[in-house]
């Protein structure tokens, strides 16, 4: 459905970190403001006083000024790094995710936004989370280029295909507030909103309790890795074992064939699922299939969830999580996205 409701000039502080985007903001128009006037005002002045009254004359000479020189170079010297300290700051706060965060996926597809919540929870162009808890949102497209933007929490991020982008924040009222695609999509970009419903601890989690879900991520990866695709085959571990070791492997680092290491993290373990050949780990051949559209982003979602619940960090992640599944400690084989780690995997 179209939202055509307007957005206020100045939305609702709702984010730990709006308040800080805010004083930002205020401050560039105040240095902007304290700039514009003096240098408009001196136009008049001078062009009113330095009018041309006399064919021809001879203009006075004048001479440089040290002092002048210094303070005109020294003030916006002192401006600008301000403007750059702050930005660097809060830059480096909004996309650096807390690891205690909790973590939902969500998909943009033309034209909407689709969620799921690691209980299985899934909601399209709507949101509940906690007031008070870090949330980290796993963000990729299924078409063209989106951007998950909250006006309300100053914060938005491009959703890029072919990649994993990440958002975070941490709400500080409940409420509803407004969702939007922030970057052009396609004919019905403007209809592609929704929102972001905060909600006190108790009521999200009788939200969750009532609200419908099937499996979770890490159950459907488990499905999609022993049964669906054929992954086992290959990363169950044993004698006839072909692919890389997935248990442990996730934000560990692997040596690749050739000497480079990388971490597995979830890009480079989708990266294994879509072009395996593209880093191979050491010890272990190039032969895993690409599964490059043949799994939808949710079924890579799913796998990814699942080869990360062999982790006992990741696992720790998931059980912070009110209402979440434990981790699977069992290691089964890895699910087929395993396969790239394969190529990534160096125990």
């Amino acid at each position: 459905m179209q939202n055509t409701t307007w957005v206020p000039l100045f939305p609702d502080q709702a984010s730990t970190f709006a308040w800080q985007v805010d004083a930002l903001y205020f401050y560039l128009i105040a240095v902007s403001i304290a700039f514009s006037i003096p240098i408009v005002v001196a136009i008049f002045v001078f062009a009113l006083k330095y009018r041309e009254t006399e064919k021809y004359a001879t203009p006075e000479e004048m001479h440089g000024s040290m002092l002048l020189e210094t303070v005109w170079s020294i003030i916006p010297f002192v401006i600008s790094m301000t403007i750059f300290i702050g930005g660097a700051l809060i830059y480096f706060n909004q996309f650096t995710p807390p690891e205690d965060s909790m973590e939902i996926y969500v998909v943009g597809k033309q034209w909407m936004w689709k969620a799921q919540h690691q209980t299985g929870q899934r909601e399209i162009n709507e949101l509940h989370i906690p007031v008070g808890r870090k949330v980290k949102l796993t963000m990729t497209t299924e078409d063209v280029l989106h951007d998950f933007s909250i006006p309300a929490f100053r914060t938005k991020a491009d959703v890029v295909p072919g990649r994993y982008t990440y958002m975070w924040f941490e709400a500080t009222k409940p409420g509803k507030y407004h969702l939007y695609c922030a970057e052009y999509c396609g004919l019905n970009h403007s209809g592609m909103g929704g929102w972001i419903y905060v909600m006190e601890q108790r009521d999200f989690d009788n939200w969750l309790s009532g609200s419908v879900s099937g499996q979770t991520p890490v159950e459907m990866g488990k499905d999609l890795f022993t049964n669906k695709l054929g992954c086992a085959s290959c990363h169950a571990g044993g004698p006839a074992q072909r692919g890389a070791k997935l248990e442990g492997i996730y934000n560990h680092d692997v040596k690749l064939v050739g000497g480079a290491t990388v971490k597995a993290d979830e890009q480079y373990l989708r990266n294994s699922i879509l072009n395996p050949s593209s880093q191979v780990v050491e010890g272990f051949q190039p032969i895993m299939p690409t599964f490059k559209g043949q799994v939808t982003e949710e079924q890579l979602n799913a796998l990814i969830a699942y080869i990360k619940s062999l982790s006992p960090n990741a696992a720790a992640s998931t059980a912070a999580m009110p209402g979440a599944p434990a981790a699977n400690a069992n290691t089964a084989a890895a699910n087929k996205p395993a396969a790239k780690p394969a190529a990534n995997t160096n125990k």
